[in-house]
């Protein structure tokens, strides 16, 4: 393997683009010897240490003082994980180009956010996106729109790995030019590495920035919160993730647990098969993950020039196009949560945790549940229950372009609990939903929802058209 880096790091004809490329193998060369060293040892989690985390190492968000503390935004940078693609909705591009409300997309959002706090609190935050090489080239082009805004907006790249054959246990690509469905970004916890590498890091030191608020690019819950980032300071706290209370929908999201003692997060690929049913229960573990992170910029280059970063390693297998089973190796950005000191988590309200991973989600952000306040979504003060619907639209709903052909206009929702949608449906204008309102069309059949229709409690199937005349 080493030799085959080397091979693909010399042809590389600029010393400069050579340097930061012989960077990137030496990164992914370390995570796989760590691969390899961890599979002859057989090591496996001894499931016995891992328990549910103390009172100490999750602090529910209601006992932190608020605060209108404006000072400490100061020494705020706000960065969103911005390397993933919309093709699981059916789009082409960076998924933070998809619209979500108002005609607006997630980077429209975001930068409206930003630009909003800056003006009213006479900052300066900047707004940083971590791109792949995925999203690098689209981003920057789309980037460009928000010039006149009160925003200062840095991208910067994380790392390509090349992918690994499962049987030589050798790179993909020959050359590094090779085709991009060769290699891949390997996972957010990729950031500490290339944000250091950049010069990045370095950079937003020596402007004063001291704390940085990480989040996913399509939560849309995940705003600046002044509560946490003073909690942040006054508990001289390193890192602190956001987590919030599991419900069946969150079974397959990484924990925080209590390890021997230690606090770190555990991610589902981790746990042996024997224990992957504890590891869902919503009695031990009770929370999940939000992936909203908030990290101290000084300690992260302390951990990068004086320890090693050795994030759990998260291996997926894939099959190419041409039938090659290959290997990935990821790690993930909150994992690192072992590295820092005075590391926590804060068990914040669900609002914070509103991701957009599909078109069902995308029918509850877009619907009449919540308004739109300077890029925040917030929830309608006239919904009667804390808790958000349970929405599930089946395949004919999958791609952006289907959901939006099917309805003419997002149906009023502030009475619904649950909602199912299966096969060749489509809604009016006006529609309203509330209780559980379950919709079938079986294989051949095809179901108009008129517009003006008032479905509460009701199972709908059969085939029912309606025709405009």
């Amino acid at each position: 393997m080493k030799s085959e880096l080397a091979k693909l790091v010399s042809q590389i004809p600029n010393s400069e683009e050579r340097k930061y490329f012989s960077q990137e193998m030496d990164g992914f060369y370390m995570l796989f010897t760590r691969y390899l060293d961890e599979k002859a040892k057989g090591k496996k989690l001894n499931w016995d240490k891992i328990q549910t985390p103390s009172e100490e190492q999750i602090i529910p968000y209601a006992t932190i003082p608020e605060t209108m503390a404006k000072t400490d935004l100061q020494k705020l940078a706000v960065l969103k994980l911005n390397g993933g693609l919309g093709t699981t909705m059916g789009c082409v591009g960076p998924k933070s180009a998809i619209e979500v409300r108002d005609g607006m997309t997630f980077l429209d959002l975001s930068v409206r956010q930003i630009e909003y706090l800056n003006k009213k609190n006479d900052v300066n935050v900047p707004f940083i996106l971590m791109n792949s090489f995925n999203t690098d080239e689209d981003t920057k082009r789309i980037v460009q729109k928000y010039a006149t805004h009160n925003v200062d907006i840095i991208t910067f790249n994380q790392s390509r790995h090349p992918r690994i054959k499962k049987e030589s246990m050798l790179p993909v690509p020959r050359s590094p030019s090779s085709p991009i469905e060769q290699w891949y970004p390997p996972g957010h916890g990729d950031l500490y590495e290339s944000i250091f590498n950049s010069g990045l890091l370095e950079q937003l030191i020596a402007q004063g920035k001291e704390y940085l608020f990480v989040s996913n690019v399509d939560n849309l819950g995940a705003t600046v919160d002044l509560n946490i980032l003073h909690h942040m300071v006054e508990t001289d706290s390193e890192f602190i993730m956001e987590v919030t209370d599991k419900t069946k929908a969150d079974i397959k999201g990484g924990t925080l647990v209590d390890d021997d003692g230690h606090i770190r997060l555990l991610e589902i690929a981790q746990v042996p098969d024997e224990h992957v049913e504890d590891f869902k229960s919503v009695k031990k573990f009770k929370i999940f993950n939000t992936n909203n992170l908030w990290i101290n910029l000084k300690a992260i280059k302390r951990v990068m020039e004086d320890e090693a970063m050795e994030l759990e390693i998260i291996v997926n297998h894939k099959t190419t196009p041409a039938g090659e089973k290959v290997i990935q190796l990821e790690t993930a950005v909150g994992a690192a949560i072992k590295h820092f000191k005075n590391a926590h988590g804060v068990n914040v309200p669900r609002t914070r945790f509103l991701p957009v991973k599909s078109t069902s989600d995308l029918f509850l952000v877009t619907s009449n549940l919540y308004s739109l306040t300077h890029g925040r979504l917030v929830i309608n003060p006239d919904r009667m229950f804390s808790n958000v619907p349970l929405v599930k639209l089946g395949d004919h709903f999958k791609k952006v372009s289907d959901f939006l052909s099917r309805l003419k206009t997002i149906p009023h929702i502030l009475e619904l609990d649950h909602l199912t949608v299966t096969g060749d449906v489509f809604f009016g204008s006006n529609v309203e939903l509330r209780g559980t309102v379950i919709i079938v069309a079986n294989h051949g059949e095809h179901i108009d929802i008129p517009s003006g229709t008032i479905l509460e409690n009701k199972v709908v199937t059969g085939c029912l058209r309606i025709l405009d005349h």
